[in-house]
């Protein structure tokens, strides 16, 4: 059974005339009584009662209406979705991210793909550090992800969307707490938090190194998933932290927030996705994001 042939015989049940049913279907009028002799040999049944002037449907031509206007509609559903998805405008979309500094960004990002796409499955996936997340973009295991400067992979293409200058976040009863700025040199025997080790986070990378090259090896006593609870420890007095701008309002008291001495520490977030990814819903997506989130200035 083919799907022209169940065409021809609802138009036929629908018409109840072979020709307004063929200029229906903008056919000639043999190609659809062919269609419907084959229909009939193939379900061994008789579908129409057919004389001189007038069509009428049998009794099984009554019974097979039903189903077959099914089958039609959902084959025009099925065709509706093809086009919204080679359109872009439905599909599956997964985002990485992590840490209070994608909280600005994302919101606006996400009600903004849903309000304009609402077949968009947008996937946001949480505690992916930045060092993960470009690792999952380009595996394929993500469709994009909150990263930070530099990108090793060629094969990636990125947006930026923040520049965060790293700062030192101090008890605020610490001695330097009082200070307008502090040097990491002051701080080499002091007990550090951060983010795990392990699990790809570029704020404890951008610690390590920035200690690394005023030659201190900062000391981490205590590990935590995320800048909220990083500076709630921070706040009771269980050590120093290096953070950024853009996460001072996540624990406004009992920190102090100061400026590192020297040349200023910057980070640079971006929106990273493969370049080979075809994926309509993803241009779509990228395409809010030109809208919503406007590069910003230094």
């Amino acid at each position: 059974m083919e799907f022209k042939e169940l065409e021809a015989f609802v138009a036929v049940a629908e018409e109840l005339h072979f020709s307004r049913a063929a200029e229906r279907l903008q056919i000639a009028q043999p190609p659809l009584s062919y269609r419907i002799q084959q229909l009939e040999k193939q379900l061994k049944i008789k579908l129409f009662n057919r004389n001189t002037r007038s069509v009428t449907l049998t009794d099984a031509g009554e019974r097979l209406l039903g189903p077959a206007r099914k089958v039609l509609a959902d084959v025009e559903l099925a065709q509706a979705a093809a086009r919204s998805i080679t359109a872009g405008e439905s599909g599956r979309v997964r985002l990485g991210f992590a840490g209070a500094s994608s909280s600005k960004i994302l919101p606006p990002l996400a009600q903004e793909v849903r309000r304009r796409y609402p077949g968009i499955d947008f996937v946001l996936q949480g505690q992916i550090y930045a060092n993960a997340a470009l690792d999952q973009v380009a595996n394929g295991q993500l469709d994009m992800g909150f990263v930070r400067l530099p990108i090793p992979h060629p094969d990636i293409s990125y947006r930026i969307v923040e520049h965060e200058r790293l700062i030192c976040a101090l008890p605020s009863s610490h001695p330097l707490a009082g200070g307008s700025e502090v040097r990491l040199e002051q701080l080499a025997d002091d007990p550090f938090i951060s983010f795990p080790a392990e699990g790809g986070s570029s704020l404890r990378a951008a610690l390590v190194d920035s200690c690394a090259k005023r030659g201190i090896t900062p000391r981490i006593v205590q590990e935590a998933p995320d800048s909220y609870t990083i500076l709630a420890l921070v706040a009771a007095g269980a050590g120093a932290t290096l953070t950024l701008t853009s996460v001072q309002h996540v624990q406004p008291t009992g920190v102090a927030y100061l400026p590192i001495a020297g040349e200023p520490i910057w980070l640079h977030a971006a929106i990273a996705w493969r370049t080979d990814n075809t994926s309509p819903a993803l241009a779509r997506v990228l395409e809010v994001c030109d809208d919503v989130l406007p590069e910003p200035d230094v």
